[in-house]
């Protein structure tokens, strides 16, 4: 498994970040035409669909930064350089709606436009395999960033409101000094195969009676990569995994993760779900995951995911289409 090759994690954006520090640097790029502006709405953006594969839909910077239709306070950040264009990433809360949630372009405003094919608010995690390497790029990092905002607006150490700096990747308190960036939390996901080679798959407690996946987890403070995939296992299934490889990491900004990708073995051939984060869990051979999959029993993760290229690795082809 490459990296560079996962959905979220391909190599299309120049980050361009010694220029973050420039005084002045977003009023620069805002008064020049040839920049561009990503805008995100709480988890959406817009993208346009009338070519077939969607691309985003950026416009062209104005000179000042884009008035929220909200009448919320937008949020400006520098995303970097790709094909010769810099790219600024406008961030805008998703006005009456709870932290997190998917909210629609109101009409007037680019709403979608299902009869033409035209603009439509998505979800980077149903479009993010759809998109080239350009747009992943920028609006992976422009959803981290916006989640990162979202939740981080007060200092930790005493409570002040924090400023933004370096082009919206510092967030500084005025009190103390302190300087806060954006937080990734590092977690672990694995194609765990038993004796006969079977997959372990397992069922979230919060999700549909047929959707599937592979076993993941946060990595805890003090703990390896690679301890992390046992415990993980272990807690939720009774698996006891032997050796563990590495096999690749992606973006994850739901809200702010890294998943780190793992193949696994175990001895062991009859998992327990655990009643409380897993439900079911069960370990399945090739030729009953394709029927079950093809026939709409078992829902695979999407193919953003790097569950998906986890367990099309170990199936040797990717997933049938469910019928």
């Amino acid at each position: 498994m490459n990296s560079d090759e996962l959905p979220l994690a391909r190599l299309g954006l120049d980050r361009d970040t010694a220029r973050r520090v420039e005084e002045g640097l977003l009023d620069d790029l805002a008064a020049d035409p040839a920049t561009r502006v990503l805008t995100v709405r709480g988890t959406q953006v817009l993208a346009d669909f009338r070519t077939g594969q969607p691309a985003l839909v950026t416009t062209a910077a104005e000179g000042t930064p884009p008035a929220s239709a909200t009448g919320a306070e937008v949020l400006w950040a520098y995303l970097g350089v790709a094909d010769g264009r810099r790219y600024l990433a406008a961030l805008e809360p998703a006005a009456g709606a709870d932290e997190g949630a998917e909210q629609r372009w109101p009409a007037g405003d680019g709403s979608p436009d299902l009869a033409t094919g035209g603009p439509r608010a998505v979800n980077l995690r149903d479009i993010g395999a759809l998109l080239g390497e350009i747009d992943a790029g920028l609006v992976t990092a422009a959803l981290a960033l916006a989640n990162w905002h979202r939740g981080h607006t007060h200092c930790p150490r005493c409570g002040a409101v924090t400023d933004v700096e370096a082009a919206g990747w510092v967030r500084r308190c005025p009190v103390d000094g302190s300087q806060h960036f954006p937080r990734t939390d590092p977690a672990v996901i694995m194609a765990i195969t038993d004796p006969d080679d079977r997959l372990l798959i397992a069922r979230s407690a919060h999700w549909p009676a047929t959707q599937y996946s592979v076993p993941a987890g946060f990595v805890e403070p003090g703990e390896s990569l690679e301890g992390a995939v046992r415990r993980e296992v272990l807690e939720e299934t009774r698996v006891r995994v032997g050796p563990v490889q590495y096999g690749a990491s992606q973006p994850w900004p739901f809200p702010a993760s890294l998943m780190c990708a793992f193949t696994g073995r175990t001895q062991d051939r009859d998992p327990v779900p655990d009643g409380d984060e897993v439900v079911d869990a069960r370990f399945v051979a090739r030729a009953e995951i394709a029927q079950a999959w093809a026939e709409g029993v078992i829902r695979p993760p999407r193919p953003t995911s790097v569950a998906r290229a986890l367990i099309e690795e170990w199936f040797g082809r990717p997933l049938p289409q469910p019928e």
